[in-house]
């Protein structure tokens, strides 16, 4: 990939300036490093979805490598599960792909992926901006705001090619109140972040992927033997609470979240005792935490 630098290219990058641009010189400075997870990490004013645009170099004629990085400072197609739209302000937040290509590990595990993304995204939140953010099965970061359970960020991962998935993730940084796209959306800041600074951010969130993939892929995708099964269980908000799961086929499943599976699936008890793990779908938290 060519680095493109946003701060380099936007002559009115600074008209809001509680909002200054990332530097992708900075940055690729930071992260890539000889034996290191990330390659290049450029940075581009704006796009529609850096899912997308990654995904397009992963299967063209070139090709990505392993641990590209793409950060857009505004996306305006920006994409979560089940298509839904994902906008905000420019410079507003993080919006980001990342390439990876987890060959070691077999195929039926790479479904941990948005799941270890969610893990080590909140690790790093939590030591960077000292903000707890609690995982919604399976893409959904969650923060408290006023002492109500909110979203501030998201997660799309999706195959690229035979031996590629290009992971996504969005996380409202500095939304204010009046920027909100929906009364159930949050932000960082809004959650009482120490910092805003999406420098800073970006790096931790980068390098604690970094940490977390190494070990899962390590692990031969073992999500016991890797720790992520434990931690994901440890900060997901969703299990023990009741739970409406909307599955493909207009089918729905009410009940309690009791547990997740080896396969990363949430299981639900029913009313009638039984035990339905659910791998995909739209799950709604019906009991307050």
């Amino acid at each position: 990939m060519t680095p493109r630098d946003a701060a380099d290219a936007n002559d009115n990058r600074w008209s809001d300036l509680d909002r200054p641009p990332l530097n992708g010189a900075a940055l690729r400075r930071a992260l890539v490093r000889d034996g290191g997870l990330w390659c290049d990490v450029e940075v581009v004013e704006r796009t529609g979805s850096t899912n997308t645009d990654l995904a397009a170099v992963v299967t063209g004629e070139k090709g990505a490598d392993e641990g590209a990085v793409l950060v857009a400072e505004e996306q305006n197609a920006g994409r979560g599960r089940l298509d839904r739209r994902w906008t905000a302000p420019a410079r507003s937040g993080l919006f980001f792909s990342v390439v990876l290509k987890p060959a070691p590990v077999p195929v039926e595990r790479w479904g941990w992926l948005p799941l270890l993304t969610g893990v080590a995204v909140a690790t790093a939140l939590s030591r960077s901006a000292g903000v707890d953010t609690a995982l919604k099965w399976p893409n959904d970061l969650l923060v408290t705001v006023d002492g109500e359970e909110r979203k501030a960020g998201g997660i799309l991962a999706e195959r690229a090619g035979n031996d590629a998935v290009v992971v996504g993730v969005g996380i409202n940084v500095s939304l204010r109140t009046d920027e909100l796209p929906v009364p159930g959306a949050g932000s960082l800041a809004l959650a009482g972040a120490t910092t805003t600074d999406r420098d800073t951010v970006l790096r931790a969130v980068l390098r604690s992927l970094e940490e977390w993939y190494g070990r899962w892929r390590d692990a031969g995708g073992d999500p016991v033997a890797s720790g992520l099964q434990e931690a994901y269980a440890a900060g997901c908000a969703t299990l023990g609470r009741d739970v409406r799961a909307e599955l493909p086929g207009d089918r729905t499943v009410v009940g309690e979240a009791v547990a997740l599976d080896g396969d990363g699936r949430l299981v639900i008890a029913t009313a009638d005792g039984a035990r339905e793990p659910v791998g995909a779908g739209d799950v709604v938290h019906l009991r307050p935490a």
